[in-house]
């Protein structure tokens, strides 16, 4: 079972301020939790004057209390930790020229649990008309025809799936159907589908279930990230890129200072293994 969350709302900003916005968002008052953002491939295509750019967002995240409790012990690990990490993998493509910029997230984690994958269409407002002024002398008008860049439209799309106990039914579904087809027993031929169609009922319901929580937590999230984009955006109205600068400074300390994120980064990279601890990159622009 697939759950799709749709939303459409506008900035009342131009397309250039809030696709440089996006890229700038983290960190915000709405996102502590986001501990570094960095940069794995970025490319711009002369030919059709598009950016691609892919990032590796990196984030303080455990999973609902909801949802714990419908998940066996064995796989849950280190889930309720207070230091659990997640990554989200996010693709941009941005064309300026025409005016729009695609956006997808998904989750690297826990993907079996819950699947989350977030598209996003940031659009210029087309067809929109200024009429010019007219010449009484002449009785004549003059028409000025031209887009305003005035807003910019958004589109979401959240599709959540949850594979939870998929693949350990469908092995026992197979079993079952071998079993019955070179069983001469009537009995366990008889028994072995009742079985099946039980603990494939029950895992339904518990993705489902598994689901919905993740679709109550998804309208929430997009309405936090849509008022920390409007707090990136103000800076740049106010004070442009020195005050979103000075802002994701003071956001910085902040989420050190309340939760010692960036502290508990570090020192569970070092503990995990001898290898070179997770970078956290401050490059304002190479980094949200």
């Amino acid at each position: 079972m697939v759950k799709v969350y749709e939303n459409s709302f506008s900035y009342d900003y131009s397309f250039p301020a809030v696709a440089l916005a996006y890229f700038l968002r983290y960190p915000n008052p709405y996102a502590t939790h986001v501990i570094s953002t960095d940069v794995i491939d970025r490319r711009f295509d002369a030919e059709t004057q598009r950016l691609y750019t892919t990032r590796l967002h990196l984030k303080k995240s455990k999973l609902p209390p909801a949802v714990l409790k419908l998940l066996p012990k064995s796989i849950l690990g280190n889930a309720n930790d207070d230091s659990s990490q997640s990554y989200i993998l996010e693709t941009s493509i941005v064309d300026v020229k025409e005016g729009w910029m695609e956006t997808e997230s998904r989750n690297l984690e826990w993907t079996g649990i819950l699947s989350v994958v977030e598209r996003q269409m940031y659009r210029r407002p087309l067809g929109i008309i200024e009429v010019g002024s007219r010449d009484t002398s002449s009785g004549t008008a003059s028409l000025i025809e031209h887009a305003k860049d005035t807003g910019t439209d958004v589109t979401a799309s959240v599709t959540l799936l949850s594979r939870l106990g998929q693949g350990r039914f469908l092995k026992q579904r197979s079993k079952v159907i071998e079993e019955a087809s070179s069983s001469s027993r009537v009995e366990e031929e008889e028994e072995q589908p009742k079985r099946g169609l039980f603990k494939s009922w029950s895992t339904a319901s518990i993705q489902g279930s598994i689901e919905l929580i993740g679709m109550r937590r998804t309208r929430e999230a997009l309405a936090k990230s849509k008022e920390g984009m409007n707090v990136v955006l103000d800076r740049l109205r106010q004070g442009g890129l020195v005050a979103v600068l000075e802002g994701m400074r003071r956001d910085r300390e902040a989420a050190f200072q309340e939760g010692g994120l960036l502290r508990n980064a570090l020192s569970k990279g070092r503990a995990d293994s001898d290898e070179e601890s997770p970078t956290v990159s401050f490059d304002p622009f190479d980094n949200e």
